[in-house]
C-alpha cells in the first residue's frame, strides 16, 4: 500500500453505545495517530435502524421538525422527523417515536405496546405537503403488525359482533375492517427496512425479534394468530397478499402495516441510504474501506450495512477493514473482511460498553498501526 491513502470510514451504529456518526468519528480520531498522512472520509450508513433519520436527512440536506405523538407504551413524547423543503421530501424513523430503546428495560411487554404513535409523525409529514416519504423502520418495541399506525390514520378494526378492537391482541377475533376516507398520505412512501423476514412463520417477526422485545416462547401461538388473522382479512377485504413478502415481518410487522394501509413500498434500508449518500463514488475513490458495528458475527452477512459494504468492496478488490465490540465466526468474515478486530480483544466488554469512543479510537489506531 502507499504512504498516503484513501480511506474511507463507514461505519453502522454500535447499537446502545454509539450513533454511526460518533463511531466514524472515533474511527477517524484513533487512525489520525497512527497514520496522520492518510485522508480520511467520513461516511456514517445506516440500514433502516437507528440513526437512518439523522444520516438521510444529512444526505438531502433536510431540517429537523417536531411533533407531539406518544412512544410505543402511549406516553406523551415530542418526536422528530426531518423536512426538505426544496424535493418535498420527508424523512421518519420510527426508532426515535416506538423504539425499543425509548423504553424502560423489561417494564413493558410487547402485548401492551402499538405503533399508534407513528400516525401522529406521518400525519405532520403529509400536513407540510410531502410528495415523497422515507420511513426507516427498524428498532422497534412492537409486535403489531403495523395495527397501531392503521389505527392511528384511521381505520377501524371490528369482530363478528361488531364491537371495535384497539388492541392488535385481540386480532385474533377480527371480522373486518372499515377504511378511512383518505387512505394514501404520500404519492410516494418508501419503507426502509433492515430484514428480509416475512410477516409469519418460522421467520417471521414473532419467533425472530419477538424475544429481543420481551416475547415469551409460549406466547408465539397467540402473536402469530393474531398476525395472521389480520394478514388474512387484508387478503380478503383489500385483495393484497403481503405476508410472504420479504420485509414485511421487518419491525414487528410494522412493514406489513404500512404496505396494507398506508400505500407503501419496501426497499432495503441499506441501498437507499448508499444510492443518496453516492456510495458508489466514495469507493470509487478510496484505496481502503473500514466499515464496523456493535457486532460482526455471521447475520453481519445477512443484509446489515456492514456486510453491504464488505460485499461491495469485495466485488471492486478493495481492502475492507471491520471494527465492532465483539466478533464472532471469523472464518465466515474473513471471505470479506481483510481484517476484523473487536474492542473485547483489548478490554472487557463493561469496560467498552463504559467509553465505547475512546476504546474504538485506540482499536482504530492500532489496526492502523499494524497495517501493511
Amino acid at each position: 500500500m502507499s504512504l498516503s491513502l484513501r480511506v474511507l470510514i463507514a461505519p453502522d451504529k454500535f447499537k446502545g453505545t454509539l450513533t454511526a456518526h460518533a463511531a466514524a468519528e472515533a474511527i477517524a480520531a484513533g487512525w489520525r495517530k497512527a497514520r496522520p498522512a492518510d485522508r480520511l472520509t467520513l461516511l456514517p450508513i445506516s440500514d433502516g435502524g437507528d440513526g437512518f433519520g439523522e444520516i438521510l436527512s444529512a444526505a438531502l440536506g433536510a431540517k429537523l421538525q417536531r411533533v407531539r405523538t406518544v412512544d410505543a407504551a402511549h406516553r406523551p413524547l415530542e418526536g422528530v422527523w426531518w423536512w426538505d423543503v426544496k424535493s418535498k421530501t420527508a424523512v421518519i424513523e420510527s426508532a426515535n417515536i416506538i423504539g425499543l430503546a425509548m423504553l424502560p428495560p423489561k417494564q413493558f411487554h410487547p402485548f401492551q405496546l402499538d405503533t399508534f404513535g407513528l400516525a401522529a409523525v406521518l400525519q405532520a409529514a403529509a400536513k407540510k405537503g410531502a410528495r415523497r416519504c422515507f420511513v426507516g423502520i427498524g428498532g422497534s418495541a412492537t409486535n403489531d403488525g403495523g395495527a397501531g399506525v392503521a389505527r392511528g390514520l384511521g381505520w377501524q378494526f371490528f369482530n363478528g359482533r361488531e364491537e371495535e378492537l384497539f388492541r392488535w391482541t385481540h386480532f385474533q377475533q377480527l371480522h373486518r375492517m372499515i377504511a378511512p376516507r383518505r387512505r394514501k398520505l404520500f404519492p410516494q412512501l418508501v419503507v426502509a427496512v433492515d430484514v428480509q423476514n416475512k410477516l409469519l412463520g418460522a421467520r417471521g417477526c414473532s419467533r425472530v425479534y419477538g424475544p429481543q422485545k420481551g416475547l415469551r416462547p409460549e406466547e408465539f401461538p397467540s402473536a402469530e394468530r393474531a398476525l395472521r388473522r389480520l394478514a388474512n382479512t387484508v387478503k380478503a377485504q383489500l385483495g393484497r397478499d403481503l405476508a410472504g413478502l420479504p420485509g414485511t415481518g421487518a419491525a414487528g410487522g410494522l412493514g406489513f402495516g404500512l404496505c396494507a394501509f398506508a400505500g407503501a413500498k419496501l426497499e432495503s434500508g441499506f441501498d437507499l441510504i448508499a444510492r443518496h449518500a453516492k456510495l458508489e463514488g466514495h469507493l470509487r475513490a478510496a484505496d481502503l474501506v473500514i466499515t464496523g458495528e456493535g457486532g460482526l458475527d455471521r447475520s453481519t452477512l445477512m443484509g446489515k450495512g456492514t456486510g453491504e459494504i464488505a460485499r461491495r468492496c469485495h466485488a471492486r478488490k478493495l481492502p475492507c477493514l471491520g471494527l465492532s465490540g465483539v466478533v464472532q465466526d471469523e472464518a465466515a468474515l474473513r471471505k470479506w473482511f481483510q481484517s476484523s478486530s473487536g474492542l473485547t480483544q483489548l478490554t472487557s466488554p463493561e469496560q467498552a460498553k463504559a467509553e465505547p469512543a475512546r476504546w474504538l479510537a485506540t482499536l482504530a489506531e492500532q489496526v492502523a498501526r499494524n497495517l501493511a
